[in-house]
């Protein structure tokens, strides 16, 4: 199996050395200080469950890998539409993308038979087709993960807790591409089950991702902090219960409570939400599809969303202006 991370950061560097460690050919892409790191010295993952190191080929050009049988997609959503001239060489007739991403993917109502939205783009993570352009809707495999790593220096990957990488077909089902994947996954020692319909699994990761996302950009607090005050706390729930009734009414049925979910985030302690992060570290914000995707699946269904409305106004305005020059300055 030939595999290529485009995207080779924190997840992107760990599922590939996972893949690698199993038997997978691997190429990780990736560019800058990170990169030539691992070119050199490899990838060397620190983890509670025990430290390794590996040596994928590694390099800034995909032309040089070619076609391979997946890619593993370790981008943040707002650079999908952008990613054509990466990802064109890296594609034959059969290569799938597994998609790694957080929030509502482009592909999320293709292959819904007899559904009220079947094939319905939504615009916010798709606008005018930008994204299934270069992402062929046939190509696309889902992934939700359930990991937590972060780039410790260039080239070392600290894994923090996690090795879920759940798996799925938009179309539903398990296909011979979907298994093989997954199996090349767990023989490196990750967890890849094949969902059935894995948009329940979407849905119960991004009540998570929904609330304490922007929350955590907006007020710079962990998610221990956002889960202790009783004020936010508060706005958390409201949040999640009104995601839980998007998704009901977009078909799916996650099966977990508010309360339930809300404690396990207070467990993970003072982390740092990904949007948080991005925004201490300058980049662009992953609003779209974390929170303005589920705003516009609100309108499409008909459910009344106001604390998702009122956030999602907020922290739209603070990405438009967290690395904007001030008027007046130099």
């Amino acid at each position: 199996m030939k595999v290529a991370v485009l995207g080779a950061g924190a997840i992107g560097a760990y599922a590939g050395a996972a893949l690698h460690r199993g038997g997978a050919e691997v190429h990780l892409i990736a560019r800058r200080a990170h990169g030539e790191a691992m070119r050199a010295h490899g990838v060397r993952v620190l983890s509670p469950r025990g430290n390794f190191t590996v040596r994928p080929h590694v390099t800034d050009d995909p032309a040089q890998v070619g076609p391979v049988d997946f890619v593993f997609l370790g981008l943040k959503a707002n650079s999908y539409a952008s990613c054509g001239p990466l990802i064109a060489p890296l594609l034959g007739e059969d290569t799938a993308i597994v998609a790694a991403q957080n929030g509502i993917p482009w592909w999320y109502f293709h292959g819904l038979t007899g559904h009220p939205l079947e094939n319905r783009r939504i615009e916010t993570v798709d606008p005018g087709g930008a994204v299934s352009e270069v992402l062929e809707l046939r190509r696309a495999i889902g992934c939700v993960v359930y990991c937590s790593t972060v780039i410790e220096e260039p080239g070392v990957i600290r894994h923090l807790e996690g090795t879920r990488f759940a798996l799925g077909e938009p179309k539903g089902g398990v296909t011979s591409r979907c298994a093989a994947i997954a199996d090349a996954m767990i023989a490196g020692g990750l967890k890849a089950p094949v969902e059935l319909d894995l948009r329940d699994e979407i849905w119960v990761k991004l009540m998570g991702n929904v609330a304490f996302n922007p929350l955590s950009a907006l007020t710079r607090a962990t998610m221990v902090q956002i889960c202790e005050h009783p004020d936010t706390r508060e706005l958390v729930a409201a949040m999640m219960n009104e995601t839980l009734a998007i998704a009901r009414a977009a078909g799916s049925d996650p099966q977990v409570s508010v309360e339930k979910r809300i404690n396990g985030a207070w467990r993970v302690g003072h982390h740092k939400t990904s949007m948080l992060q991005d925004l201490e570290a300058g980049k662009p914000l992953e609003i779209d599809a974390i929170i303005g995707a589920v705003v516009e699946l609100a309108e499409l269904t008909g459910v009344p969303a106001p604390a998702l409305r009122h956030v999602h106004a907020a922290i739209g305005l603070l990405g438009q202006t967290a690395n904007a020059v001030p008027v007046g300055a130099h």
